[in-house]
């Protein structure tokens, strides 16, 4: 599947003044997936979704609080949103600045994301290497009885002989 052509310029997008979609070189064009294409174990994700719920699981201060000035800087914040697309629903887990971002009825861009395991199940997630960005309100509706994450999972070793 290896080619050795150079790609062809891209010109076209440049001279429209687009703006942020145009490759840098060196830089892969996203691939977006829709969230029933997601499996355990993967990563590196582009995916647009509505935020359907956001439920604030954990919101604790942090040791060195009294320590630090900035606002939620000593704090820790960890909501789970339900997501998705019309495909499907997963839940998403929003960790500290990320929980403003994920409010219910917004629609997001989520870069690079990832899929972490707990308990059996699938989440989504956005670690320092990832990216979200809220965008204009998309016209899908989600897709809510096909939920990604009521999915239990089950680790297997395989022993090769």
């Amino acid at each position: 599947m290896a080619s050795t052509a150079p790609p062809p310029p891209q010109q076209e997008q440049q001279a429209s003044g687009g703006g942020g979609s145009v490759a840098k070189p060196g830089m892969r064009k996203p691939v977006f997936v829709r969230v029933d294409q997601l499996k355990p174990g993967t990563n590196g994700h582009t995916l647009i979704v509505k935020v359907v719920t956001a439920n604030t699981v954990l919101q604790k201060k942090g040791r060195n609080s009294q320590l630090l000035s900035r606002g939620s800087a000593g704090q820790t914040r960890i909501s789970e949103c339900l997501v998705g697309d019309d495909t499907g629903s997963i839940l998403f887990t929003a960790r500290n600045d990320q929980v403003d971002l994920m409010k219910p009825g917004a629609t997001v861009i989520l870069r690079n994301a990832k899929i972490d395991m707990f308990k059996g199940s699938m989440r989504l997630a956005v670690d320092k290497w990832g990216r979200i960005e809220v965008t204009e309100p998309a016209k899908f509706v989600v897709k809510e009885d096909n939920n990604l994450s009521l999915v239990e999972y089950e680790l297997v070793n395989v022993v090769e002989e």
